[in-house]
């Protein structure tokens, strides 16, 4: 097995902001496993919110081993944009060698399209309901928050898009007194979901106060080991590849959050369509599906996913799994 990586870069539709600043890129890392026959590709995020650059991701996959499997990954690398790589690229290689798709060789049933959320940059209220009013005819809009100044831009995007179901990601930026007093009207302009509102490692406050509407945890979840610090806190979970590590944690934690009462959401950086393919497989049956990296792009990966009013589509063969 011959293991390579490499930075891309992707230049997306327009700006991105959220509470911790905007980009106009998608950076990512490939990385691409191969043998005689058979090759198999992976992609993940470096996320500086975790100490992550590419840098360090690419350092990481250098010192692999030789020779190794996703059993001995999980210990090899610990949960991160760079064991996600190669841990997707592992199991796309995998199904290219045995001719069956991902999903059989995990034991699940085949994959079917999932509505997802389509998200909304932090801008001006002006701005938002003018995007909200664009992207009125999606069933699901996720709105970037994160300041103290949020109500407008709250009642800008129900303005904008009157019908469409809403969630909102505050990105760690309210402290507790914002969000006890923003939560009310969350719940009057009919927000069905609040993620991480208070940053990860002093949200204990959440135990203690009012949660009128459903709690999601995103940067206070990582993997299996971060689930016993949530409880009391938080209603459901955001699980993304780029924070478990890979598909087989991510699997893991998915079972594991449901077996002790968490509702699942399946979230994403924003990377391409290799980024969010395994990601669709395990989307199937969460509450909450928010797999819209490839539409923020300018351009996307070759054999993209398909979006359509049905939701995100399984991917092709050709492009992962």
């Amino acid at each position: 097995m011959h293991i390579a990586a490499r930075p891309e870069s992707f230049a997306l539709a327009e700006s991105f902001t959220i509470s911790r600043g905007s980009r106009d890129t998608a950076q990512v890392i490939t990385v691409t496993l191969s043998d005689a026959g058979h090759s198999g590709r992976g992609e993940a995020v470096p996320y500086a919110r975790y100490g992550e650059t590419p840098a360090s991701v690419l350092a990481q996959i250098a010192a692999l081993p030789a020779a190794f499997d996703r059993r001995a990954l999980q210990s090899l690398l610990p949960p991160g944009a760079a064991r996600n790589a190669v841990d997707c690229a592992l199991w796309d290689w995998q199904a290219k060698q045995a001719g069956r798709r991902v999903w059989d060789l995990a034991g699940l049933p085949a994959p079917k399209p999932r509505i997802t959320a389509f998200t909304l940059s932090l801008d001006t209220p002006e701005n938002m309901r003018a995007a909200a009013a664009r992207h009125a005819h999606r069933p699901l809009l996720k709105i970037k928050l994160g300041t103290p100044e949020d109500m407008p831009r709250i009642e800008a995007v129900r303005a904008g898009a009157p019908k469409s179901r809403l969630i909102v990601d505050a990105n760690e930026g309210w402290c507790a007194d914002v969000y006890a007093d923003l939560a009310p009207h969350l719940v009057r302009l009919g927000v069905a979901l609040v993620e991480q509102p208070l940053p990860a490692g002093d949200d204990g406050m959440l135990a203690e106060i009012a949660r009128p509407l459903p709690v999601c945890a995103d940067e206070s979840c990582h993997d299996r080991a971060s689930l016993s610090a949530l409880a009391g806190k938080y209603d459901m979970v955001n699980i993304k590849l780029d924070k478990t590590g890979g598909l087989t944690e991510a699997l893991a934690l998915r079972q594991a959050a449901l077996a002790a009462g968490f509702g699942v959401m399946v979230g994403c950086m924003v990377g391409t369509s290799l980024a969010m393919a395994p990601a669709v497989l395990l989307a199937q049956d969460a509450a909450i599906t928010d797999l819209d990296g490839p539409l923020l792009l300018a351009r996307d990966r070759d054999f993209p996913l398909h979006y359509d009013g049905e939701g995100v589509h399984p991917p092709l063969p050709a492009l992962w799994g």
